[in-house]
């Protein structure tokens, strides 16, 4: 038989095998301590006939679910032992332009291909890397190396080499 009872502090009904009675739990809900009350007993009616000298006990339910059919469903729950809690809710990642200002001190590569570089028929490779030298600094340079890279080229189908630069830089 089950004793009912809600936590004192946030009302969290409760549910605890009558044998328990009188040990000392923590809520599951807010981890206030408590000790399971006694099952109630109930007294029999003076003008009664049913001969019962000594009191009966009973579970009284606190609500109309609990003598649900649900309700008799046999639930082996737990009451969190440990205080150790874990967050449930990650916390948000940080920024790329923060995380990028805060690692000044990594080495970081950035390749420039000739074919990214090139608009409507104009050549910007020379600005574009110039660009990156002037954004990241010459103190930050450790290594600058030229590549040749092939591609397929889709529109002609044929395969192509290009050039391009990769920059080995500290930031």
């Amino acid at each position: 038989m089950d004793v009912i009872f809600n936590c004192p502090k946030c009302e969290q009904e409760l549910a605890v095998d009558s044998s328990g009675a009188g040990s000392e739990i923590s809520c599951p809900s807010c981890g206030e301590t408590m000790i399971i009350p006694e099952p109630e007993t109930v007294v029999p009616r003076a003008g009664g006939d049913n001969g019962m000298t000594t009191p009966r006990i009973e579970a009284h339910p606190v609500n109309a679910m609990a003598s649900s059919a649900a309700a008799k469903v046999e639930m082996h729950l737990r009451v969190p032992s440990d205080k150790h809690t874990e967050s449930l809710i990650a916390k948000p990642l940080v920024p790329l332009e923060a995380a990028a200002k805060n690692s000044e001190k990594e080495i970081r590569v950035k390749t420039i291909r000739h074919i990214d570089c090139v608009e409507v028929g104009k050549d910007k490779f020379d600005e574009i890397v110039t660009r990156f030298l002037v954004k990241v600094g010459e103190q930050h340079i450790i290594n600058m190396s030229p590549l040749s890279y092939s591609y397929l080229d889709i529109g002609t189908q044929k395969l192509l080499t290009d050039y391009g630069l990769l920059i080995v830089y500290r930031g």
